[in-house]
């Protein structure tokens, strides 16, 4: 066959599918418009590379610590960088004060002028927010005037909080505790090299990105045969006239690709409408500008010409199934039942691919890409190859019910194939999403823990300023709105000499109540002090608590060492783990019994006992700080701590799986009105014969609620066993994580819940008599 009769005969079908009257373009616009969908959403999966190395190009460029370099000395070209960065309920927002030291100090990325003492420059979103209702709580902690706002260049994101305040004097409080530096430029090349990935966090993400794109090339797969009950009527009068079976398939791809390329230029536009709305998107907590999203050329050319060749080649592998006769389409009779043992072929095939790597998550081992990436999508390939036989295997032994069960059911038994390409995205992706849920489930222990804070006894910690009255501070946190409960601690280390000391011993001062929350005590007044034994991080410093030995502390103000000497009657008390989880040794001091002098060296520590039922009662602790010292940071406490690179790649799921559920839902809500509109002549001639309009609605849940529940169940079995590959390929054991499944399904069931739902209105339309009209 010569290169010139398929372009001919792909024309010809071009021509039908753009020039065939209102038929042809409803069934083009129905199959561009599923394509287009999955077009955008593979165009923005082949931006998100770029996207991600520009947020993090921007994040390197705003850089302002010098890690591991050399301390700058003062000069006009030098700059104060302090970090003020705070949280709003569960939102970050990155601070910095600034105080230029010359002329030619550097100005951050996307702010044109320094921002005066008593000002500051803001993100638009932390504009926005700071010029809202819900704000108030964060205005009174920021309390500057607003400046100007930070252009794009300084920001990794559309809705990023951020700001940068003026200050005066902020190179003294470099030499406390505040976290900053003195630099001359902004950037930091060392952000751009890391550790290697852990071989088990890189299976996450090749399995994370295998799943999420295998539903979308699932619909574009189905997309493109829409509408294909009617055009293989069309097609019989082609062979009527002439043509011969291989020309009419050549002629089916034409139509197909005409649809396939108007769904390239809507997904385009698709993609174009949501790079522009995605500067006012953020999905948890991640945010981008439109620049962001270009997709790889490489990558978007790879798109545009998959495309069209997978929509050519689905069409004619479909026909070939397909006797088309001058008098009409053989398929309308029963069709021959389907074949299980190549369908078998693919999952176990995907099996085989990933068996030879079972183990390989130890230390030193890794995982070949091609073969994790080859196995995982034969077999989510396998949930669409054995669904069509599973659906028809289980229709067919369907017995008799209501007039709507016998209408769905027979309808089901005539084309199965056609509900199961409906329902095989869906399934594809629940069963990714279980095989990833059991994966993330294995392997969390690994990433995450629990944290060490007891967070029944305290939610907050905050340092008290050096230099600071602590008595002071603590009635200042005590009266804040939303405090429960202040412990207040603080601590000194003492030697048994000056200068450089053989042995050190902690004290800890603090009054009785405080001191309870670090250890057991027998009784407790003020000028009490108590040694404590047997704590876990108890060593050789036992014997400088003996009473009369004499200890000595740097003073810290200039003025020398200065000595103490262990009282006489000083007691016993059992070690206790402080709020922390950390187990105190060393010598319990009240506050009566320390010397003024001594008082000077210790550094406090406040733990904070909040009443949750107070709204926003850790804003209102956040405000106190800032309101005491802008540069202290209170910090929150969480029962569970996990690793970034987890971390990251959970959200980047979650995000993921946000945009495939959206396009899941688009495109079974057209495959649905497609179906419907096929069917309409059908529903209108029913319903002018009497049957009630209820009977017809309820038969059209149950076609789609008999496919769904089959594919739901071969999606939680194929999940499972691709999990349980996963988490040996870990040497994790395997564990069924039950919720996982169960809210997999459940949200793969609403999803379509909701789809069927929005299709009632149409469907009501279609059963009018006038859908009997023939043109």
């Amino acid at each position: 066959m010569s290169v010139g009769q398929w372009s001919r005969d792909l024309a010809m079908g071009a021509r039908f599918a753009l020039a065939g009257g209102r038929e042809g373009w409803t069934r083009s616009l129905l199959t561009a418009v599923g394509v287009g969908l999955g077009v955008a959403l593979l165009l923005l999966t082949t931006a998100i590379p770029n996207a991600l190395a520009e947020r993090d190009r921007r994040e390197e460029a705003r850089s302002d610590h010098t890690f591991g370099q050399q301390k700058i000395p003062k000069a006009d070209d030098t700059l104060i960088v302090l970090d003020a960065d705070t949280t709003f309920r569960d939102l970050d927002v990155r601070g910095r004060m600034l105080e230029p030291e010359g002329p030619r100090a550097p100005l951050p990325p996307g702010v044109a002028e320094f921002p005066a003492a008593g000002e500051m420059v803001v993100s638009p979103a932390l504009k926005e927010l700071l010029t809202s209702d819900d704000g108030k709580l964060l205005r009174e902690r920021l309390d500057y005037r607003i400046a100007g706002t930070i252009g794009e260049q300084g920001l990794v994101g559309s809705q990023e909080l951020a700001y940068f305040a003026g200050g005066k004097g902020l190179a003294k409080l470099l030499e406390g505790p505040a976290s900053g530096a003195r630099i001359d430029s902004f950037g930091n090349d060392d952000l751009g090299s890391s550790d290697a990935w852990d071989p088990v966090l890189l299976l996450l993400v090749l399995v994370v990105f295998v799943v999420l794109l295998m539903p979308v090339a699932v619909f574009i797969a189905a997309a493109v045969r829409f509408g294909g009950e009617r055009r293989d009527r069309r097609l019989a009068a082609l062979r009527l006239v002439g043509s011969d079976s291989r020309m009419t398939r050549r002629i089916a791809a034409g139509e197909a690709l005409a649809g396939s390329v108007l769904g390239l230029v809507l997904g385009t536009g698709f993609f174009l409408l949501g790079r522009e709305l995605a500067a006012s998107a953020e999905v948890f907590h991640v945010s981008v500008f439109p620049s962001y999203l270009n997709p790889s050329p490489v990558l978007a050319v790879l798109v545009a010409l998959a495309v069209p060749a997978a929509a050519v080649l689905v069409t004619i592998l479909a026909l070939r199934g397909v006797v088309i006769e001058p008098l009409g389409v053989v398929r309308t009779a029963k069709p021959s039942r389907r074949r299980l043992w190549w369908r078998l072929l693919l999952p176990l095939g995907g099996i085989a691919l990933l068996y030879p790597m079972i183990g390989q998550g130890d230390d030193g081992g890794n995982f070949n890409q091609y073969l994790v990436v080859g196995g995982v999508m034969l077999l989510l390939v396998g949930v669409t190859a054995l669904l069509p036989w599973v659906v028809e295997t289980v229709v067919a032994r369907l017995g008799s019910g209501g007039v709507a069960w016998q209408l769905a059911v027979r309808r089901l038994q005539l084309s199965s194939g056609a509900a199961a390409r409906m329902v095989n995205g869906i399934a594809v992706a629940v069963a990714g999403a279980i095989a990833l849920q059991m994966l993330f489930a294995g392997v969390e222990g690994n990433y995450t823990r629990a944290s060490q804070y007891d967070v029944s006894r305290a939610q907050m910690s905050v340092d008290v300023p050096d230099g600071a009255d602590p008595s002071a501070i603590i009635g200042k946190y005590r009266d804040t709105e939303g405090v429960r409960k202040v412990t207040a601690l603080s601590d000194v280390y003492l030697g048994d000499r000056r200068g450089e000391a053989e042995s050190i011993v902690q004290i800890t001062v603090a009054d009785c109540a405080s001191l309870r929350e670090a250890a057991a005590l027998p009784s407790c007044h003020d000028g009490d002090v108590f040694a404590v034994k047997g704590s876990e991080y108890d060593s050789d410093s036992d014997h400088l608590s003996k009473p009369g030995t004499t200890l000595w502390a740097d003073h810290g103000s200039g003025d020398g060492w200065v000595s103490w000497t262990v009282p006489q009657d000083i007691r016993q008390a059992q070690p206790r783990e402080d709020p922390t989880g950390y187990e105190r040794g060393g010598i319990l001091i009240t506050p009566g019994a320390l010397p003024a002098k001594l008082a000077a060296a210790t550094s406090a520590r406040l733990f904070l006992s909040l009443d949750l039922s107070v709204p926003d009662a850790y804003d209102h602790v956040r405000n106190a700080a800032a309101r005491l010292d802008p540069t202290v940071q209170p910090m929150t406490w969480h029962s569970i701590e996990s690793n970034d690179r987890y971390a990251t790649i959970r959200t980047g799921l979650s995000v993921g799986s946000a945009c495939v559920l959206a396009l899941i839902g688009a495109s079974l809500l057209v495959s649905q009105l497609e179906q419907l509109r096929e069917r309409r002549k059908l529903l209108s001639s029913l319903v002018a014969f009497g049957t009630r309009r209820r009977t017809l609605s309820l038969s059209v849940l149950w076609q789609t609620a008999i496919p769904i529940g089959l594919g739901l169940l071969l999606a939680a079995t194929v999940g499972i066993a691709l999990g349980a590959v996963l988490l040996r390929m870990t040497n994790t054991s395997v564990r069924v994580d039950w919720p996982s499944v169960l809210s997999m399904t459940g949200i793969g069931a609403g999803v379509v819940l909701v789809v069927t739902l929005l299709s009632l209105p149409p469907l009501l339309r279609l059963m009018r008599p006038d859908g009997l009209r023939t043109e």
